[in-house]
């Protein structure tokens, strides 16, 4: 694959964390990989027009079913790029992350669209161990040390 074929997105990723300092984790796979699974976190890419913020406020409530407005999300927590594979197309995205603390949340994932309906099978919310003794990939591979970092955990 050219490097001109690389798709350039924009995203917004939630950190969206419980009372016991555990993290909402989706599992699903590519499509043209079906067979490989993963865990990442909630969000995606902006819409055209939308802010960094908006995206993750609207992502926030079409995976989880949480409403909060573009206030109560507050400022990025981090920043990174990343590149990967997705539906025999390369992506190379530019994310920033945000950090939403939840007494509890019994995920409503109603919201999601095609994509999502068709590719992600699971949500679970995993402790700072069940990062250290998965099995499964999950994304980003150094999202541990970034909750320590954030005092989340």
């Amino acid at each position: 694959m050219s490097e001109s074929s690389v798709i350039e997105r924009r995203a917004a990723r939630v950190l969206v964390v419980d009372a016991a300092g555990r993290v909402l984790m989706l599992q699903g796979f590519d499509p043209a990989d079906p067979g490989r699974r993963y865990w990442f976190t909630v969000g995606g890419g902006l819409e055209p027009g939308e802010s960094v913020a908006e995206a993750a406020v609207r992502e926030l409530f079409e995976e989880t079913g949480l409403q909060i407005t573009v206030d109560r999300l507050g400022a990025p927590v981090w920043s990174d790029v990343t590149e990967f594979p997705f539906d025999g197309r390369r992506y190379r995205q530019e994310q920033q992350w945000f950090l939403v603390r939840v007494p509890s949340l019994s995920v409503d994932r109603s919201g999601f669209d095609a994509i999502e309906r068709a590719t992600v099978s699971d949500v679970a919310w995993w402790s700072l161990s069940d990062f250290a003794t998965s099995r499964d990939a999950y994304y980003p591979p150094d999202l541990p040390s970034l909750l320590r970092r954030l005092g989340v955990v």
